[in-house]
């Protein structure tokens, strides 16, 4: 469960020092209480972040084995711990011509899962379990600062978000949701390409995405997110990742636009796999994402469709509409594994 911490005079951050572990250890739980985790059974998913990092804990403890199928992009230090805690891994050294690396990586699980007769995978962005598991997280929010008015987080399986606003709406059907997003993601309607902003949005499209829970949009550069990464440090001493930075530009600049509302942003893990990377100045330098201070910005600048969005920060009125009534959207393709994307 998260740290509530106020950010400012109608501003909380949820911070947690690893979100994903409360779906994996949710869908886990269900999984074995429903029969479907036998006493030799094999754990396996396809994951480049977080969500492999939860599972390799919970199945550490639970003493099974874990296989994860991953690709290049997979960083030292989390597959050093990965493997630290029994889990295999598989890299996809290329990607598929369509859907990249996350379906390369989908037809290598769909493999393994043929070569390991009764094998269990999570399916976190299709099991419906992972954003049930944040109904908690809703009950813990509505107990300890009663309304929230909006909420704000990063948006990558949809989980995290669809399960929580879900819940708060149970409560208090007003509530604002706004989801954040890498420019070059999928999820809100733009053209698939490389992001550089890791951990939030997506090459394909999860089941577990209402489109319809959502109020409002925000792409976010990777320069701005590393940059509130830094601030979030520096100013509340909060050691997060990149997607907490993300997530807090957008809803300090919310909850300052609405000082009678409350206001709540998720903060999904902490700061300790990018000391080489996101709080390394020459890192930044390096990879030209060293934002100086004249050059960040103050608002995003609103579009009217995704297409219109740039490589800045940019804000859409998404309205609580599906996927197919948001104008200017890209088709979904036809053949992509809609549910089964990771990340």
């Amino acid at each position: 469960m998260p740290r509530l911490i106020r950010l400012g005079p109608n501003l909380y951050g949820a911070a947690f020092t690893l979100m994903k572990l409360l779906p994996a250890m949710y869908i886990l739980q269900r999984a074995e209480d429903q029969g479907k985790l036998g006493p030799e059974t094999t754990i396996v998913e396809t994951t480049s972040g977080t969500f492999g990092l939860a599972l390799a804990m919970q199945t550490a403890l639970m003493k099974r084995d874990l296989i994860l199928v991953s690709d290049p992009t997979i960083d030292t230090n989390l597959y050093r711990r990965l493997t630290d805690l029994g889990a295999r891994i598989e890299i996809c050294p290329e990607p598929a011509a369509v859907g990249g690396f996350q379906e390369a990586r989908l037809r290598r699980l769909a493999e393994i899962r043929a070569e390991v007769p009764g094998s269990f995978c999570p399916e976190q962005y299709s099991n419906p379990d992972n954003p049930r598991s944040y109904a908690a997280i809703a009950e813990q929010l509505a107990r300890e600062l009663g309304t929230v008015d909006c909420l704000v987080g990063p948006v990558g399986s949809g989980g995290s978000m669809c399960g929580t606003v879900s819940g708060l709406r149970e409560r208090t059907p007003h509530t604002l949701a706004i989801g954040v997003d890498s420019h070059h993601s999928v999820l809100f309607g733009q053209t698939d390409g490389l992001r550089a902003l890791r951990g939030i949005g997506n090459s394909l499209w999860p089941a577990n995405l209402d489109h319809s829970v959502f109020d409002e949009i925000h792409w976010c550069s990777a320069a701005d997110a590393f940059a509130c990464t830094r601030e979030l440090h520096a100013r509340h001493a909060l050691f997060q990742g990149p997607t907490s930075g993300a997530a807090y530009l957008v809803a300090r600049w919310w909850a300052e636009r609405h000082p009678e509302q409350q206001c709540v942003v998720m903060l999904p893990d902490e700061g300790y796999r990018y000391q080489a990377t996101v709080y390394d100045d020459a890192w930044l330098a390096e990879n030209g994402q060293l934002l100086a201070e004249a050059d960040r910005r103050i608002d995003p600048i609103t579009v009217n469709a995704p297409g219109e969005a740039d490589n800045r920060w940019t804000r859409l009125a998404w309205g609580r509409r599906s996927y197919e009534e948001v104008p200017g959207v890209v088709p979904r393709f036809a053949g992509a594994h809609a549910g089964q994307a990771a990340s």
